[in-house]
């Protein structure tokens, strides 16, 4: 670790940032040019101001906001992007690494906080083998993310959560804390939406960050406190204010509500209404915002500051694609929605130039081979990259009322279960058809060829070394989360009900063993998607 810029360890010795040469679908104008502001020059909320007013971003997702989608979803036009969430004390024992190879700032797990069993399944994980070293919680392209990246933080107390903050916040534009994540897992160590029911220690959380972090934004992601009164949100909201929250990101569902059931548009729009009547920090919408027309109407409705995708960025990335619209078509006056109830206008298929079929979206297809290669580009782990693509080819977790206007299908006829039986990124790039790649900084395009230099783990495991990949692989999944969800999810419940009841205090289970055992995630994300880092505690409350 040094004290040196990020940017001046690596720029002399990467001559070109990490998306040059993208295939002609790709729009790589909002990554490869960073804003000519310098943000530490400004305080806080000016900082805030500059990076959430206008915003369009990805949200964080547990195992899906890693390297590879965050600068995806900046190629196609998002403006700001957030980590996954990443617990506070899997953070602070990290290694901050200068990966001069890849042009990336890594913070890894040491390799001698594991045991000598588990150091031997890394060291065996043949298609990972960033793994051997120690598994990488976090991976940051100071060039493509450089003033656009929001780090956040799982935590349950001030003082755990400002030690993860300082160690990362140099590499980092903002701090956010969430509030909304309603999992077992989550809440019973004081974490996520617990702190919807604790205002002061959500309080006390929100103003140790910002009295320490000096010229760093502090926001928070919360939901809907109650599912028709707006008063319980407005009054949460005000309170992070006053504790010193330079920006707030709203969810439109309370707990409890399921992702296939529609986000609750008329609430979240009056809490949003009356707090852009009265509050000054930039206010976010979240939830269920599948078409550009949904987010243009959100936008006129609430007169919020920004929108917020998740699942609809895994549906389609290509959604942050704006093309003309601040001055392009209009609403046509005959389909003009403004009258229309928020339910009806839920349940509507959206035609025409911002529609679900609007011609600024690109091909499925195409962005989930955009995607993987930026998989091979950042040396994701593969049993990652095939849980994501898998989500991105699943509607299971989106309301029921939309579905029926998606399109599922993709051209190279791909499915769930030929994607269930890859084992490695050689193998996705396979199935998927990948003919380009994202060369590493300083490398020459090889568009025809991205098995060459930039694929990692050429000589990946085959079906002879099944047993050796399987006792390597840390990252392992039940491929049923897909196959056969409701029963999975019957399973992992009674599971993580089963461990937390024979938990003396109910905060036992390491964080990246709850994520494998608990078979869904909320919007907001669940813990870093690392799966092998070293046994940590929740917070004692």
């Amino acid at each position: 670790p040094t004290n040196e810029s990020p940017i001046d360890l690596l720029q002399d010795s990467q001559t070109s940032h990490s998306l040059q040469n993208p295939p002609p679908q790709l729009s790589s104008s909002s990554s490869s040019t960073t804003t000519t502001i310098d943000l530490s020059q400004l305080s806080p909320q000016e900082a805030a101001n500059h990076l959430f007013r206008n915003s369009e971003i990805l949200a964080p997702m547990v195992r899906a906001s890693t390297t590879a989608l965050r600068t995806l979803a900046l190629s196609h036009g998002a403006s700001l992007v957030y980590t996954e969430e990443i617990i506070d004390r899997s953070i602070t024992p990290t290694e901050r690494i200068i990966n001069k190879e890849l042009g990336t700032i890594d913070y890894r797990v040491p390799k001698h906080t594991y045991s000598l069993k588990v150091q031997k399944r890394l060291a065996a994980d043949k298609d990972n083998p960033d793994s051997k070293n120690g598994a990488v919680l976090l991976r940051i392209d100071p060039f493509v993310e450089k003033n656009k990246l929001i780090y956040q933080i799982g935590t349950g107390e001030a003082t755990l959560a400002l030690q993860a903050a300082t160690k990362v916040i140099n590499d980092v534009n903002g701090m956010d804390v969430n509030m909304g994540c309603p999992k077992k897992f989550s809440t019973s160590g004081g974490m996520g939406s617990a702190l919807l029911s604790d205002v002061k220690r959500a309080c006390d959380i929100i103003s140790t960050l910002r009295r320490n972090l000096s010229n760093k934004p502090v926001s928070a992601k919360i939901r809907l406190l109650d599912p028709d009164d707006p008063r319980p949100t407005l009054d949460f909201v005000r309170a992070l204010i006053r504790a010193g929250a330079n920006a707030i990101t709203i969810h439109g569902r309370v707990v409890g509500d399921e992702s296939h059931t529609m986000a609750r548009w008329e609430t979240l729009v009056e809490v949003v209404r009356q707090l852009k009547q009265t509050e000054s920090v930039p206010i976010i919408v979240n939830g269920d915002l599948y078409t550009r027309e949904d987010i243009r109407e959100m936008k006129r409705r609430t007169g919020c500051d920004g929108v917020m995708l998740a699942r609809p960025a895994l549906y389609n990335i290509s959604l942050f694609q704006k093309g003309e619209e601040e001055g392009g078509p209009p609403f046509n006056e005959q389909e003009r929605k403004e009258d229309m109830p928020l339910p009806q206008f839920q349940t509507t298929n959206h035609k025409g130039y911002y529609g679900y079929n609007s011609p600024l979206l690109h091909s499925r297809t195409k962005i989930v081979q955009e995607y993987i290669a930026h998989c091979v580009r950042y040396r994701a782990h593969s049993k990652n990259a095939k849980y994501v693509v898998c989500e991105m080819m699943t509607s299971r977790r989106a309301p029921t009322n939309r579905t029926p206007f998606f399109n599922m299908g993709f051209e190279g006829g791909q499915t769930i279960q030929s994607v269930c039986q890859v084992r490695s990124l050689d193998d996705l790039v396979k199935v998927w058809d990948v003919k380009w790649n994202i060369p590493l900084p300083g490398a020459t395009s090889t568009v025809d060829n991205v098995m060459q230099s930039t694929i990692i783990g050429k000589s990946a495991t085959t079906n002879n070394d099944k047993d050796a990949e399987t006792a390597g692989d840390l990252h392992n999944y039940d491929d049923r989360y897909f196959l056969d969800p409701d029963r999975f999810r019957k399973e992992r419940t009674d599971a993580v009900d089963a461990a937390l009841a024979s938990s003396n205090d109910g905060a036992k289970l390491n964080g990246d063993e709850e994520e494998k055992k608990t078979e869904d995630d909320c919007e907001a994300g669940m813990i870093g998607s690392t799966d092998d880092g070293p046994t940590t505690k929740r917070p004692k409350l």
